[in-house]
């Protein structure tokens, strides 16, 4: 199995193990079906981005939690290169790079994504008081946001509520990249 299989698999055992929570409860929880939920533990699924949302939001933890161990705290600087982070979740048009990912003292995580030519994602409602922050590095996009479609391009950056449906899109023929912060609220972690 792939390490970030691997990761997943074994983060999905330890959070259904921590609650007590039987693969029909996690299924009921996430809105993902028992039988995938067992293909991600067992190692023989690698998910959409959209299904560890999902997931993520059934077990109210953030979306990093299920790609990469947060770091270790300690005192320095943390030094990461997206380029040695970029994941290609299953069946996407979307590169992910968990530059921070979520420790509770923080409340928030950091991913690069990079979205290619033609790409559109639209995503269901997070958990209730969760912000996005999407700052867009190269390229141009549009984000769904209430309902709108909104055009951004390098150097600009939007703010919003992300517990209603919202999305992404490259309407151009290269990829963008852009920043993309997550803030939960308090009580995650």
């Amino acid at each position: 199995m792939e390490e970030p299989n691997r990761h997943l698999a074994d983060t999905l055992r330890a959070l259904r193990r921590d609650r007590n929570w039987s693969l029909d409860r996690a299924a009921a929880e996430t809105g993902v079906s028992k039988a995938m939920l067992g293909q991600i533990e067992r190692g023989e699924s690698s998910p959409t981005v959209a299904t560890l949302w999902k997931i993520a939001s059934g077990f109210h933890t953030s979306l990093s939690t299920f790609l990469e161990p947060a770091p270790e705290a300690h005192a320095g600087p943390l030094v990461r290169r997206a380029e040695a982070l970029r994941l290609r979740p299953a069946g996407e048009g979307m590169l992910v790079a968990p530059l921070f990912p979520f420790e509770s003292r923080f409340g928030f995580e950091v991913f690069e994504l990079t979205l290619l030519p033609g790409y559109e994602r639209r995503s269901e409602p997070h958990e209730a008081g969760v912000t996005e922050h999407v700052l867009v590095v190269r390229g141009a996009m549009e984000v769904l946001v209430e309902g709108e479609w909104v055009a951004l391009k390098a150097s600009e950056a939007v703010r919003f509520a992300a517990d209603r449906p919202h999305g992404y899109r490259n309407p151009g023929t290269e990829p963008v990249v852009f920043h993309n912060l997550i803030h939960y609220p308090r009580r995650w972690g």
